[in-house]
């Protein structure tokens, strides 16, 4: 009989963990050693997070797991925007690996809609599972840990950490924020400073609302320090 696993309320067979097992060091040999913020650590976290946040919401732990491990297995940010190699990538990995169709097409449906696109562009997702990874992951994208990857984002992609005569952008088109060449601290007014309010579950509230404050903090404390470094009276 095959060995049965309690993992988040629901059960995982022996089976399912050993494509767990594989598809971490997967994850792990693809983007160790990655510099923009995009690495296995940033999986690794969203990992741990999901399963977290997923046992609060009775999601199916199968489908988050590889979701989490998998959102960033190649992002279009890396391939001339295009959106269908991640899933296209984690489709090819679990076929691999003989897993359902029906697992395969929920995991390529999550990391195809888990994105950021733009403030004024929404990207829902329809089942709880999706829910739960997208949270994880944008939770990963806030607070200190959130501000070190925008920073190391910026510089691994030659973007200056800050110019006051640069205007932030609310993007209202996907390929506008595709395009975007906005120093780093614009980007926590385009995208960082409004992902509490994309958070899906209570769970990823409660956790999004600290690292929220924690960015305000460091923001105010930037630009008081750009001004006295410029001589403007603060």
């Amino acid at each position: 009989m095959e060995k049965q696993i309690v993992e988040e309320n629901k059960i995982i067979n022996a089976s399912q963990q050993e494509i767990i097992d594989k598809t971490v060091v997967y994850v792990k040999e693809t983007l160790g050693g990655e510099a923009s913020g995009h690495d296995w650590w940033h999986a690794y976290r969203v990992w741990k997070l999901a399963k977290k946040i997923g046992k609060t919401e009775k999601a199916d732990p199968f489908v988050v797991q590889l979701g989490a491990l998998l959102h960033d297995i190649a992002d279009w940010k890396f391939h001339d925007g295009n959106e269908t190699v991640g899933p296209e990538t984690a489709r090819k990995w679990l076929e691999g690996l003989h897993v359902d169709e029906n697992i395969i097409g929920h995991v390529c449906q999550i990391i195809k809609n888990i994105s950021f696109k733009g403030a004024g562009i929404p990207s829902p997702m329809k089942t709880v599972e999706g829910k739960v990874v997208q949270d994880a992951d944008r939770i990963d994208a806030i607070g200190a840990i959130g501000v070190a990857r925008c920073f190391a984002y910026g510089g691994a992609t030659g973007v200056g950490m800050h110019d006051p005569e640069q205007a932030i952008t609310l993007h209202q088109s996907a390929q506008a924020y595709k395009n975007n060449k906005s120093t780093s601290l614009n980007h926590f007014y385009e995208k960082l400073f409004l992902v509490k309010e994309r958070i899906n579950t209570k769970a990823g509230l409660a956790i999004a609302e600290k690292r929220h404050d924690y960015m305000e903090t460091f923001v105010d404390t930037f630009l008081n320090e750009w001004k006295a470094g410029a001589g403007e009276e603060i």
